[in-house]
């Protein structure tokens, strides 16, 4: 048994910024030739940073991704690299409208200063977040395979080996003796597991090692989560990179049969091994906690930096949901980074703002109050001409809302910092968020988080020592913008609110489906028409980070003016 030496660089890039993702590439291509490595795998489209999006339908963002793949060619050395960029095709040869803009999500290959090969990839998504038919030509389905380090190797990007009878299949099948593919798959919870029996699942059928690349970060609503693996041709794991942190890895990979010339494209000559291989140990996988709550700092922490903030801001109302934005805010960007606000009225309770105060001191972040007892006070007394002869009802709720979230955004104006929205998914479905107000801010960290396991989040937090006060997680969840106000005077119990909501939302069941497992029938039409009725207010939420399968927004795409009814 011989060894393929793979170098892999799980990297964070930057869409757009194409000279800053050129440093990235150049700096893990020098790493990979220090140590000797056959070839170096980077990301899918690590030129372009993904998804580029729109950015595509640009002529001269093309042009300057094809220079900077033509900068990092020229700096190729023995190691064969291989490369995510957008590539220009013949768009004659297909008649559908993507293929006519002529564009391919290509791989390069690159080697003692050339470009070497090309590969176009031919799976191209089209659901749930992935719109590449919008942009690219498929690739023709290929067996085109590159002698590399002395062994010849097939190489796919992402979507191509989620088939069994994509395009590495066919690589094995025409002599590929080792399988690469470069990978920008966004987390979602369980991401990681499909993944890896995937890719057990390609190296048992086809007999070779299987090496998956991928790139970790935010990006907008995204969490690239890395995870990068090998597999040998067994099918058993010899190597799995971290999850959601960048990392440079280099393993000794066992491959069977040298290559012998054949026709094929000789990208790399074989250097002389060391007798004992390289191979590092394998890491766990997080918990599910661990992962999710991971996923949210790194999310969180991307879209703040990458966007230009130092700081944010964040409204503390005593209240779960904000003591856990606070307690991600301060892990993604550090304590000195985050400032807390805390805003009481008369509805507020005694816990609002002592229980917001020691989240802060447990934190070491800072906190303000802002009491708007009088603001609201004076707003109420403007408008009694107006509301004359009416009850106390949700405009006044609102209306303490809409305060807190106009300070907030004044603060933000002021110093510079962003706000971050504290509200979850569970409420954002059912509408119990009020527009300009508590949906105020830039980024929603919790957006795609139900209220159930916003608590089990905040109980992991608190594993090693109490961060977020036992009293926050305790008490029962309440807006506090009248007396005595509980969620549950509005909503089921989020227990049972959230199993209806994960059915409805995410697995798309029709109401009936759900009564027929035995929920009850009118708790599931009053959930269901609170869900449909403040798509509206959705639309205008910020983006936040995406956790699961079917998010708001790039996921969960329905019309605000909808009659229709299920």
């Amino acid at each position: 048994m011989s060894f393929m030496r793979i170098a892999g660089a799980q990297v964070n890039l930057v869409v757009g910024d194409i000279d800053g993702n050129v440093r990235v590439i150049l700096e893990a291509m020098g790493r990979a030739e220090e140590a000797d490595a056959d070839v170096l795998l980077l990301p899918e489209l690590a030129v372009t940073g993904y998804p580029p999006e729109d950015l595509l339908l640009r002529r001269s963002f093309i042009d300057q991704n094809i220079e900077a793949l033509r900068r990092v060619a020229h700096a190729a050395e023995k190691t064969a690299v291989i490369v995510g960029f957008v590539d220009r095709v013949d768009g004659d040869r297909h008649k559908d409208d993507s293929v006519q803009r002529g564009l391919a999500n290509a791989a390069a290959v690159l080697a003692d200063g050339a470009i070497r090969g090309i590969y176009h990839k031919v799976l191209l998504p089209n659901y749930g977040v992935f719109d590449e038919a919008r942009y690219f030509a498929p690739g023709r389905i290929s067996e085109k395979l590159w002698g590399i380090g002395g062994f010849v190797a097939g190489v796919s990007v992402c979507e191509d080996i989620w088939s069994a009878e994509g395009p590495p299949a066919l690589q094995a099948e025409a002599g590929a003796r080792v399988l690469l593919n470069i990978n920008g798959s966004p987390y979602h919870v369980g991401k990681g597991v499909e993944r890896a029996a995937l890719l057990a699942a390609e190296a048992q059928r086809s007999g070779v090692p299987v090496v998956y690349v991928n790139m970790v970060g935010g990006q907008d609503e995204l969490v690239f989560d890395g995870d990068s693996m090998i597999f040998d041709g067994a099918g058993e794991i010899i190597y799995r990179a971290a999850q959601f942190y960048e990392e440079h890895f280099v393993v000794d990979v066992p491959v069977s049969g040298e290559w012998h010339d054949g026709g094929l494209v000789t990208v790399s000559a074989g250097r002389p091994r060391e007798v004992t291989p390289l191979v590092p140990e394998i890491r766990p996988r997080l918990d599910e906690e661990a992962e999710i709550y991971t996923a949210l700092v790194a999310g969180l922490r991307d879209y703040v930096r990458k966007n230009g903030f130092r700081d944010v801001v964040v409204g503390l109302s005593g209240g779960i949901d904000s003591a856990l934005t606070a307690a991600i805010a301060v892990d993604a960007l550090g304590p000195d980074a985050v400032r807390g606000i805390t805003m009481p009225t008369r509805f507020s309770s005694e816990g609002s703002v002592d229980h917001s105060v020691d989240l802060a001191k447990n934190l070491g972040c800072r906190i303000d109050e802002i009491p708007i007892e009088s603001i609201f006070r004076e707003f109420s007394e403007a408008l009694t001409p107006v509301f004359v002869g009416t009850k106390f009802d949700v405009a006044e709720e609102n209306l303490q809302a809409r305060i807190r979230g106009a300070i907030l955004m004044a603060v933000s104006n002021k110093f510079g910092g962003m706000v971050v929205a504290t509200g979850n998914k569970s409420e954002l479905a059912v509408g119990y968020a009020t527009l300009y107000g508590d949906m105020a801010g830039g980024y929603a960290v919790l957006k795609d988080v139900f209220k159930t396991v916003v608590y089990r989040l905040a109980r992991w937090r608190n594993r090693d020592g109490e961060v977020i006060p036992q009293a926050i997680i305790d008490k029962p969840p309440s807006a506090e913008l009248r007396p005595d106000q509980k969620d549950t005077d509005s909503l089921p119990e989020y227990d049972l609110l959230d199993q209806i909501l994960r059915r409805y939302i995410e697995l798309d069941e029709a109401p009936a489906a759900i009564v027929a497992d035995g929920f009850d029938r009118e708790t599931v039409l009053r959930v269901a028409r609170m869900v449909d009725r403040n798509e509206y207010k959705r639309r205008q939420a910020a983006p936040g980070v995406r956790i699961t399968q079917k998010a708001f927004g790039k996921d969960r795409r329905l019309p605000i003016t909808n009659r229709f009814k299920d």
